[in-house]
């Protein structure tokens, strides 16, 4: 079979392609590990990145305010049951706030910080609804008529949450969801964006989110982009630095170290109740004057937390412990004993640094 010159051209092309790649395999292979880097103190990195001054703040700044021409449009776009999505270079997070803080008034407004990693997709939908419920009770006419004792919305069944959400009423009671990084990495699951969609679709729900991965929209199929979150997207660089949502990012360059851990802790209690601080303020306490033991038992907790008026119940301590391990605050191991204890996974300098930070 003869080859014409088109064939011969191709098949050069073609081994000379293999053949340098056989020739690179073949060359000398270094033999540093990222391991051997010299990284530098995290607090000297920190500093240094703090002394680099920041550029086109006029700039910026202008860009912000040019946004708020557009408040209107969106706010109307919500009112005929669309979602907005922000999307675009930079921190959305001071811009979508002050959106909320102006224009969207007339709404009962939820924030959901989606760059948190432990947050829990149940606590959320189950705060709307308690919230739903309040501005249900305060529009009834007879106050004192309420029908029947109402289940716990915590003890509720996510399922239940949605019904309750998206059931047909009277009363026009609306509530605005913001949140920052919808593809955070605590809600890039399937099961969670799934969830998300189901909120967004309920009647007395309007969502405001905002993105910033890349790859963000493959989260969503096309039924929950066009029917659930009905987006409406809206191109909005800031071009701000993202300060607040990487704080809790480990410095690649940089040695972590126990005043990013209890910074870090810190951070994530703050988005918690002041009830649910104090609990974990009586345990990390006892592990501070118990160290050589190998956690603090749930019971000793239970009655520390009883005798200062924490908790009421063995049921609402439990769901302060699974806040605390679905923000991996709180680990709990069995010790000798066969009991199960709970120990915080800082070292006592960062838990030192971070009771002082909670008592300010």
């Amino acid at each position: 079979m003869e080859m014409n010159d088109g064939d011969n051209e191709e098949f050069g092309l073609s081994r000379n392609y293999f053949l340098a790649k056989e020739l690179r395999g073949s060359g000398k292979r270094s033999h540093s590990k990222l391991s051997d880097i010299d990284v530098v103190d995290e607090q000297e990195l920190i500093a240094a990145v703090s002394k680099i001054e920041p550029k086109h703040e006029k700039e910026v700044k202008e860009l912000m305010n040019s946004y708020k021409s557009s408040y209107p449009e969106w706010a109307f776009e919500l009112r005929c049951g669309l979602g907005l999505l922000m999307y675009g270079f930079g921190s959305k997070k001071a811009l979508l706030e002050d959106f909320a803080s102006t224009s969207l008034t007339e709404y009962s407004v939820v924030v959901v910080n989606g760059y948190l990693p432990g947050i829990n997709i149940k606590q959320v939908v189950a705060a709307l609804a308690e919230l739903l419920w309040d501005q249900l009770k305060s529009k009834r006419k007879n106050p004192g008529s309420s029908s029947k004792v109402q289940q716990p919305f915590s003890s509720r069944s996510v399922d239940d949450l949605l019904a309750f959400l998206d059931e047909e009423r009277k009363n026009e009671c609306f509530l605005c969801v913001v949140i920052h990084n919808i593809d955070g990495p605590g809600l890039r699951d399937s099961e969670t964006q799934q969830v998300l969609a189901r909120v967004a679709s309920c009647s007395h729900i309007r969502m405001v989110a905002s993105i910033d991965h890349v790859n963000a929209p493959l989260l969503w199929d096309k039924k929950m982009v066009h029917t659930q979150f009905n987006w409406c997207w809206h191109h909005v660089p800031t071009f701000a630095p993202y300060k607040i949502e990487g704080m809790l990012i480990p410095l690649i360059l940089a040695h972590g170290n126990t005043t990013q851990s209890a910074k870090s802790a810190t951070i994530v209690l703050q988005s918690l109740t002041s009830n649910a601080q104090s609990v974990f303020k009586v345990l990390a306490e006892y592990q501070l004057s118990h160290s050589n033991e190998e956690g603090m038992p749930v019971d000793n907790l239970y009655a520390s937390c009883r005798e200062r008026f924490l908790v009421s119940s063995q049921l609402t301590l439990n769901s302060h412990l699974t806040e605390f391990k679905d923000h991996e605050l709180v680990k709990t191991k069995r010790n000798s004993d066969g009991q199960d204890c709970l120990h915080i996974p800082l070292t006592n300098e960062a838990l030192e640094k971070l009771i002082a930070e909670l008592s300010q």
